[in-house]
């Protein structure tokens, strides 16, 4: 498992691993979220496609400067990836799905709950951000605001390596 960091993710694998032992994350279970429009999202249904799960909140500024990257990672069709964010630390449904309409977000939006950290991961701060591999593999996780470039860079550098 690998964080994200400026430009490059870093591995952390001792932290990974312990991560993954303690709570059986190695290996993605299938997690089943509901968006705030009803519809259902599960990691085997987005197999051969690069999942981002995102952390965040209304209240949180490196939060919001990362949603402009999140919108343009999601609506990238040739990068092969969705973005599901799963919204934290809300009074209510409706903050959350008014500021998201706000913010010109076209991802799902997922409300948060101790269901939700369970099947994703822990939130260690905001934002936190988990990235699976087209095989349903979590393959890296960054606690901090993560970049459009970031992520580009770093499904670049996999595809690259799994073509040699």
């Amino acid at each position: 498992m690998q964080t994200l960091r400026r430009t490059r993710f870093y591995p952390m694998w001792l932290a990974g691993l312990l991560l993954a032992l303690a709570a059986g994350w190695s290996q993605a279970a299938d997690f089943r979220l509901t968006d705030t429009t009803g519809k259902t999202h599960t990691l085997s249904g987005y197999k051969g496609k690069w999942v981002l799960v995102n952390y965040w909140a209304t209240w949180c500024p490196p939060c919001l400067e990362e949603i402009p990257d999140l919108i343009a990672l999601h609506g990238d069709k040739k990068n092969n990836l969705v973005v599901i964010g799963v919204a934290m630390d809300y009074r209510n449904a409706r903050q959350v799905t008014d500021f998201a309409d706000s913010m010109l977000v076209d991802y799902p939006i997922v409300l948060g709950n101790d269901d939700v950290v369970r099947q994703i991961g822990p939130v260690r701060g905001l934002p936190t951000t988990y990235l699976y591999n087209p095989d349903g593999k979590m393959v890296a996780q960054q606690v901090g605001a993560i970049t459009r470039e970031m992520v580009e860079a770093y499904i670049s550098s996999k595809t690259a390596r799994s073509k040699n």
